[in-house]
């Protein structure tokens, strides 16, 4: 049996194990939410990591447009740009794959020694998660740039009431 039909074969049990790795990257409290919680209104995290997991996951099993992975990815790095993680936490969620296949998959990899397409895969993974770093740099740096434009705005409406309020008080000295 080749790698990418066992990858098929076995799709839900790798991208469930894949999904909870990544949401038990959050604090226990969160991830038991992320997890239980279906409701995409209550728990709009959960369920775009879920939604978007399950898109990355099968670009590994058929030709997928690399906008459409730029897209997915971008989804979930934005969320975690945004929470307290590191840049390689924010990220690492792709990696965790590696070990989603190669715990579910360990018996039927050794039985159909398929090692060789197994290394591909993870180059596969590894070149994404490349493209999640990226993804995580040009979150920040947006989201840096609205912390910038936002002091700028700040900056210039206090100078214009302190210029008001220094006009104000040379009128009432000349009088």
């Amino acid at each position: 049996m080749r790698f990418d039909d066992i990858l098929k074969r076995r799709e839900k049990a790798v991208k469930t194990r894949w999904l909870n790795l990544t949401l038990d990257t959050y604090p226990a409290d969160s991830s038991g939410f992320l997890k239980n919680q279906k409701n995409q209104f209550l728990n709009p995290v959960g369920n775009t990591i879920s939604r978007e997991i399950g898109v990355l996951y099968r670009s590994f099993l058929t030709e997928t447009d690399p906008e459409t992975i730029a897209n997915s990815l971008d989804s979930i790095i934005r969320i975690r740009s945004v929470q307290e993680f590191s840049p390689s936490q924010a990220t690492g969620f792709i990696l965790l794959l590696k070990r989603a296949v190669r715990e579910e998959l360990a018996d039927e990899i050794r039985s159909a020694d398929c090692f060789d397409e197994l290394q591909r895969f993870e180059l596969k993974v590894d070149e994404m998660a490349l493209a999640g770093f990226d993804a995580y740099a040009r979150c920040r740096e947006r989201l840096f740039e609205v912390k910038l434009n936002e002091l700028r705005r700040q900056t210039s409406i206090s100078l214009a009431r302190y210029n008001r309020t220094g006009q104000q008080s040379e009128q009432l000295n000349d009088s």
